[in-house]
């Protein structure tokens, strides 16, 4: 594939979510057209005086834009986290569950809904979350990285370890937590309802800089693809690398679990969607990825807000549409290592 049309994929993938932005804004029980979505978008931009009705305009602005942005950059967060834990870990069923660091946020948030913790008002159910998936984060790090090198196959073990660890812990909170255990439930599934300005600028300070770094070393992890050995013989520091990039990934998915709860099979599913698309090399695929995440969730997101009679939490949706092309992709894998 060449870079022209590596170049077209990208900025086709931009404008379809440029166009799913301004189409989603408008959809919901006050429609507005594009036109005038795209013409409030313009004069709150500018701030200039509004032509646009001011109900409509605040309806996109204050309620549903926030909503679409978070959407938008929790897809684009966990798509490109599992494209860097796909190429960090040399293994195709990597995302950010892999690492426990989806499991470590749901705890910490089960956890505080438990004990019913507002030692930060609205934002303490985000921080617990942050902190439960750091906390497992360093936890496997530390069961896996004494060799210096943070071999793949460690840190997914001691990954696993960690989650079934977790999900215990979370079946514990569930059975203690009477009736709140709807709201913890209704939390793990997933939503952006009621997610607020505040949700979109955390996330978008989290995911726009966790991306940038890893799109720097993007060259470096696609030397990495050809094996440890390999990666040191042309001078690429792995250990270091891999660090940084698995902290760095590990903290994006972590923002975003926070935002939004638990969202499975996004990071799974996009960058191999992606890769069919733009090829391996990840100085393309991760840009690919994240936006074909955006476009997900973003879609995803709408449809359960504007289309279907009932709000469904949106980790139902991607775990019915991930399901089955995580059999795929596993089924595929077995074939192709037994030839």
């Amino acid at each position: 594939m060449t870079a022209v049309s590596r170049t077209t994929a990208v900025a086709a993938l931009a404008c379809s979510l440029a166009g799913m932005v301004v189409l989603a804004a408008g959809m919901g029980f006050i429609e507005v057209s594009p036109g005038e979505v795209v013409a409030a978008l313009s004069e709150w931009l500018r701030g200039a005086a509004e032509t646009v009705d001011p109900l409509k305009a605040s309806v996109v602005i204050d309620v549903r834009l926030p909503r679409i942005l978070c959407a938008l950059l929790v897809g684009f967060g966990l798509a490109v986290s599992g494209a860097v834990f796909q190429g960090l870990l040399l293994n195709p069923l990597a995302d950010p569950f892999t690492l426990g660091v989806s499991s470590g946020a749901a705890f910490g948030a089960a956890l505080s809904l438990l004990l019913g913790l507002a030692f930060a008002g609205p934002a303490t159910l985000p921080i617990m979350a942050f902190l439960g998936a750091t906390a497992t984060l360093v936890a496997v790090i530390a069961m896996s990285g004494r060799d210096g090198e943070l071999n793949p196959a460690n840190l997914i073990l001691a990954g696993v370890i960690i989650s079934a660890i977790l999900s215990a812990g979370l079946s514990f909170i569930k059975y203690m937590a009477d009736e709140r255990v709807s709201v913890i439930v209704f939390w793990l599934m997933g939503s952006f309802a009621a997610r607020t300005w505040t949700d979109a600028v955390l996330a978008g300070c989290a995911v726009l800089p966790g991306f940038l770094a890893c799109l720097y070393f993007a060259r470096d992890l696609n030397v990495m693809s050809l094996g440890a050995r390999s990666a040191r013989s042309l001078g690429v520091d792995t250990g270091k690398i891999r660090l940084f990039l698995l902290v760095t990934a590990s903290l994006v998915s972590a923002v975003c679990v926070s935002v939004s709860g638990v969202i499975g099979f996004v990071g799974l599913i996009i960058p191999h969607l992606m890769r069919m698309v733009v090829g391996p090399d990840n100085r393309w695929l991760l840009p690919a990825s994240g936006l074909g995440g955006g476009i997900l969730l973003l879609a995803a997101d709408t449809c359960t807000r504007a289309v279907l009679p009932q709000e469904v939490p949106i980790g139902v949706l991607t775990a019915l549409i991930g399901g089955p092309v995580f059999c795929h992709i596993f089924t595929r894998s077995r074939r192709k290592l037994h030839g």
